[in-house]
């Protein structure tokens, strides 16, 4: 038998087995997918016990390990202000039993930390974004104003009075208000505390004067009972948890800022298990139990698809990058 013929031959049945071998995997993704879960799933969440992404990543999981049939086991990782459990998480095998349910700072950490070791788009596979948590901007009733622009003229004139209170110097509260400051061409003061209750508190309590604030059940019942003057609402329309309430929007266009969790895996996580686990999560968010609890929470469900939410995390982070950049704004 010629040389040639047979390195011809040879070449055929390997191309062959090649391609037999590329058909089977589609198959076994699905087989994988089909089985996943087999064993207790990890849920890393960035955070405190308490914080939305918290709440959020607990309903879940209890409600996940009902419909899979596997404990989807919370783990808070809070070191380095989240930065190390959103790295861990980066670095985890992505095999769909390491996940991560983080929120907004996410998209904007690596601008303002210089030791971040994750690109919030590269790094990650989104899953779904789970909701959304509209905020709102309040001020105590002694300031003495009722409007947005009320607001405005008075801050022009007395900025140099006016303290701003946030959640943190990192935290969506700070930056929600800083973009919102820069839009308006105003100044003030900026008072950060290491959570949102503090700095709610010490507003209720009129040692600052404004909040850019997630508006939760207590934010809602102090509006209710004139203790905080809502004066416009953060998303691009108005939210029906304050009726009557304009959003900011409608004095300064495109202004738009909003709190949100979601859920991430490790890049390179099989497409099939993202699947099935961003179904899992929208059967989930459907279930009028579990749709009651976040209603509870000040959330809107947002349940969209992972490219959706994939798009949404490259636009958070753009937008974010830009404003820090040209405010210099820092954590210092």
């Amino acid at each position: 038998m010629p040389a040639l013929w047979r390195t011809r031959r040879q070449l055929m049945t390997a191309l062959a087995a090649a391609a037999a071998a590329l058909s089977l995997i589609p198959l076994a993704a699905g087989a994988a997918a089909a089985d996943y879960p087999s064993k207790p799933v990890r849920v890393f969440v960035p955070s405190s016990p308490g914080g939305a992404s918290d709440v959020a990543a607990r309903l879940l999981g209890a409600k996940l390990t009902e419909m899979l049939g596997q404990p989807f086991v919370v783990e808070n990782r809070v070191a380095g202000g989240g930065l190390v459990g959103t790295e861990q998480l980066a670095r985890a095998a992505p095999d769909g039993y390491s996940v991560l349910v983080t929120f907004d700072t996410f998209a904007s950490n690596p601008y303002l930390f210089s030791d971040v070791h994750y690109d919030p788009v590269k790094d990650f596979a989104p899953i779904i974004l789970v909701a959304r948590y509209p905020q709102v901007l309040v001020v105590h009733p002694s300031l003495g104003v009722r409007t947005l622009a009320e607001f405005v003229a008075y801050a022009k004139q007395h900025g140099d009075r006016l303290n701003y209170a946030s959640a943190g110097p990192a935290s969506s509260s700070r930056l929600g208000y800083e973009l919102f400051s820069h839009e308006a061409g105003i100044q003030a003061t900026a008072v950060h505390y290491k959570g949102g209750g503090p700095a709610i508190s010490d507003l209720l309590a009129g040692n600052v004067q404004v909040m850019l604030v997630q508006a939760g059940a207590l934010v809602q019942q102090s509006v209710k009972a004139g203790k905080l003057i809502a004066l416009g609402t953060s998303e691009r329309t108005r939210s029906p948890l304050f009726p009557g309430v304009p959003a900011i929007a409608e004095l300064y266009p495109g202004f738009e800022t909003t709190s949100w969790v979601g859920l991430l895996a490790p890049a390179g996580t099989p497409p099939a298990v993202i699947e099935k686990l961003h179904d899992s999560v929208a059967k989930a968010l459907a279930t009028p139990d579990l749709r009651a609890k976040f209603d509870g929470q000040g959330a809107e469900i947002a349940a969209d698809s992972p490219e959706d939410f994939a798009a949404f995390i490259k636009s958070e982070s753009v937008k974010w990058g830009k404003l820090i950049r040209e405010l210099h704004i820092s954590v210092n």
